[in-house]
């Protein structure tokens, strides 16, 4: 792989694309700060730049966002150590500074953009629910013909996500998102840490279990299995893992 492809597919049209990272939250399961997963903005940033791409950050209000300690490379955890790519963006001032200045969703140009996708991390299971103007934003996409996309528990927006014809957009479609096996995992985690008891569990509710409920084709690839589908112009991954993958399909269904 190149460190960065000169060879734009369409030169005189620059593909846009709109990643859209949580705000800080506070998990009301724990009490403990949340935010979103460093790996799925930065290994989606990585392959849609190299692609040639223009690629801006949002989150649903604005301002300075927070990374979940576990998805950073450099925690003591060493959950992310490995990850090359995102330490990478974390210690190059020019890209690390856009995490302080996100751009509201709200202020996102429909016409400007090709393709939306809103990344994961703790946050979005305990903030979308008020996140109207990404709810809007989102279907706006969808419904313009353009590419809305959305990974691990980024899939969150598609529990609150509604057609204008009042319809769930996930209604009837094919998608993956954070599996229910992945959560009994990381509870497990937890518990064996001693950091919760067994009563209480990392998330208030699963996307699983939430989006066949909708009346969606819920499907993934089994623990920890790098993995997005797309359904038309609906893209979904299923977990941190997926960041990668969910950028190629998001790619494909570009007509690229």
């Amino acid at each position: 792989m190149s460190l960065k492809d000169p060879n734009v597919v369409y030169p005189t049209k620059t593909k846009r694309v709109a990643i859209v990272i949580s705000n800080p939250a506070v998990s009301t399961t724990t009490g403990w700060p949340v935010g979103f997963w460093w790996s799925e903005l930065t290994h989606p940033y990585f392959i849609l730049s190299e692609k040639g791409y223009e690629v801006e950050i949002f989150s649903p209000n604005g301002g300075k966002c927070e990374a979940d300690a576990m998805s950073d490379p450099r925690d003591p955890s060493g959950y992310s150590a490995t990850d090359l790519i995102s330490m990478g963006f974390i210690a190059t001032p020019k890209f690390a500074s856009l995490i302080d200045n996100t751009i509201p969703v709200q202020d996102i140009d429909l016409a400007r953009f090709d393709a939306i996708v809103v990344a994961g991390g703790q946050a979005p299971m305990f903030s979308f629910e008020k996140a109207e103007h990404l709810q809007k934003k989102f279907v706006a996409f969808y419904e313009a013909g353009k590419v809305a996309a959305a990974l691990c528990h980024g899939t969150a927006i598609l529990r609150y996500a509604k057609l204008s014809n009042g319809d769930y957009l996930a209604k009837g479609k094919t998608v993956t998102g954070f599996a229910n096996v992945e959560e009994d995992f990381a509870d497990n985690a937890v518990w064996q840490m001693k950091l919760l008891p067994r009563d209480k569990h990392l998330m208030p509710w699963r996307i699983e279990d939430e989006l066949k409920k909708i009346g969606a084709n819920y499907i993934q690839a089994g623990l920890w299995r790098g993995f997005a589908v797309r359904d038309g112009n609906l893209v979904t991954g299923q977990q941190n893992f997926s960041g990668a993958e969910t950028a190629e399909v998001l790619i494909e269904a570009l007509g690229e």
